[in-house]
């Protein structure tokens, strides 16, 4: 490493150095300031879900999908640009700015007067939620090799999980108690913390260049054919089957349209941009790709588990939110467990494929356990099942981004891990959606007669009916958990499908070495924010290709 005086700027190669660095008060507090924001985003997700029945009946909303998706929309639509801000303004900037939006999106949901502001606020945080989850990635990527990171990334999944593990708990307390606006308000200290941590620890060097420079280093082109094309597919997902049949003009114009901007985009990232934001050299390999497609596919699994179990005991148990909370225990309790044994196994063995492997056949399972449940089984087979895919579940939020990595350059990890994450929230709004339209579907063609009566609305009003079953008479409240019951096993069945394509995926992965280096342009900054030359990347010849995995 060519050090220069204060005054100059550090011309850092990709190194190994980076792999023995010290970690030292510093090194810690990153990882601190990191899983905290993890836990911040991790917390809002699991918690909502739980007490979501309660606030769409509270605003008197039907069209509660758009509590998560439009979470999700924003997003995702921002994760793929978050990862080309980081690079030109520095990572610290950006997650303080995240963490801003985030406790915004969190003050405007808890000051919601109706269902329609509560999706605005919803908006604005999952734009700061998108940004914190791929900015935890990039800065531990910044600060641990490839090889050591199966241990830190599973301290982050530990994060993840305790958030999963207490905050449908939570979730299902305030809601009982009419309270459920504090879901969101408690996000505000959570943001504060991290935001401390953030700012004293998170001192890693940053670019030079003026800011109109470091604007002109931003795709621009690229990052608006991405975020309108993933909103218009995200639309469409969330409007079909559910507010317009699946043939209506109203949802196959956003989803064609979105789905040709889609192709447009990777097409135009691959000949035209000069800074594109997903360089093809990301997917230009099978291992690479599978993981991207497993780390889709495994999402949908995930984020349906998280929305739909809750459902499942509030609907055909009569739990109320605060039990419900307390019955997924399960899932949280082992995804922590699984996250780590998962890390230090990849981390002592150096193979990944064996355990998403291992994670697929379980999931796959799971699912189909879970799909033979009905309105009377039993508390304790139904939690037993839910932690059994706990544990594939677990493995699968560890495991998918090592494929994504060991083919690539530590220079391009922001680039990946930036899309890596938008592949993941671009897969839960289809897992959130996908989920939604089977369960209003089937309701809608085997839900008893009378519920029509006793609700007006009709299947649009079925989630915000979940709380008054218990109001309804013996003979109709047993048939509409019936009904309840079935739908949430036809969902389970998809997931067989679903998860039966990401086991198919996973057979394109090879074994790769896992590198032991770590981009020292982004190290720890012991010089007061010393910046660094947006030259030194992989352009300068400096980096060297881990494999040649090609198609």
């Amino acid at each position: 490493m060519e050090k220069h005086t204060q005054d100059e700027t550090y011309l850092v190669p990709q190194t190994t150095a980076g792999a023995t660095g010290k970690r030292d008060l510093r090194f810690w507090g990153v990882i601190a300031a990191i899983m905290v924001s993890a836990f911040t985003s991790a917390l809002d997700l699991t918690s909502v879900s739980t007490a979501l029945p309660v606030i769409t009946r509270e605003l008197h909303g039907t069209q509660f999908v758009w509590v998560g998706s439009a979470y999700a929309l924003s997003s995702t639509a921002f994760l793929p640009m978050s990862g080309g801000v980081a690079e030109v303004f520095g990572r610290r900037i950006v997650m303080i700015a995240a963490l801003f939006f985030f406790a915004l999106g969190s003050v405007l949901c808890g000051a919601a007067p109706s269902m329609n502001f509560l999706i605005v606020g919803r908006t604005i945080q999952g734009l700061g939620a998108g940004g914190l989850t791929s900015l935890t990635q990039i800065v531990l990527s910044d600060l641990v090799s490839l090889k050591d990171r199966g241990l830190f990334s599973g301290l982050l999944g530990l994060a993840w999980a305790i958030a999963s593990f207490i905050g449908p708990v939570i979730g299902g307390v305030l809601a009982d108690h009419g309270a459920w606006r504090w879901l969101f308000y408690l996000n505000i200290f959570t943001s504060v913390f991290a935001a401390v941590l953030v700012f004293l620890f998170l001192r890693l060097r940053t670019p030079t260049g003026t800011v109109k420079e470091k604007l002109m280093r931003i795709d621009w082109i690229g990052n608006l054919l991405v975020i309108s094309a993933s909103s218009a597919v995200i639309i469409a997902l969330t409007w079909g089957g559910i507010q317009y049949p699946w043939s209506s003009p109203r949802v196959l114009t956003p989803l064609i349209l979105g789905t040709i901007g889609l192709i447009g985009f990777f097409v135009y990232e691959a000949n035209v941009a000069v800074n594109p934001i997903v360089p093809f050299s990301l997917m230009s390999t099978l291992t690479g790709l599978s993981g991207y497609l497993q780390t889709f596919v495994a999402s949908i699994v995930m984020i349906a588990t998280i929305y739909y179990l809750p459902v499942y005991f509030q609907a055909c148990h009569g739990s109320s939110p605060t039990a419900s909370g307390v019955d997924t225990f399960g899932l949280g309790f082992v995804i922590a467990p699984s996250n780590i044994v998962a890390g230090i196994t990849i981390a002592r063995t150096k193979h990944y494929r064996p355990q998403l492997w291992l994670s697929w056949i379980i999931v796959m399972i799971a699912a189909g356990l879970l799909s033979t449940l009905h309105a009377e089984s039993s508390r304790a087979r139904t939690i037993g099942y839910e932690v059994f895919i706990g544990v594939g579940i677990g493995i699968l939020t560890t495991g998918t981004y090592f494929p994504v990595l060991a083919p690539l350059p530590v220079s391009e990890n922001a680039h990946a891990l930036a899309f890596f994450i938008f592949t993941r929230a671009f897969g839960q709004v289809w897992g959130v959606t996908i989920g939604a339209a089977v369960l209003q579907n089937y309701l809608g063609r085997h839900l008893p007669a009378a519920f029509d009566g006793a609700f007006p609305q009709g299947t649009e009003i079925a989630y915000a009916a979940i709380p008054l079953i218990k109001t309804l008479p013996p003979d109709l409240a047993q048939a509409t958990r019936e009904a309840f019951a079935s739908a949430l096993s036809v969902v389970w069945l998809v997931m067989i499908g679903i998860a039966g394509l990401g086991l198919l995926t996973s057979l394109l992965m090879k074994h790769l070495t896992l590198h032991g280096e770590t981009n020292e342009k982004w190290g720890v900054d012991d010089k007061n924010n010393s910046p660094i030359s947006p030259t030194a990347d992989s352009e300068s010849g400096d980096v060297e290709l881990i494999s040649s995995d090609k198609h």
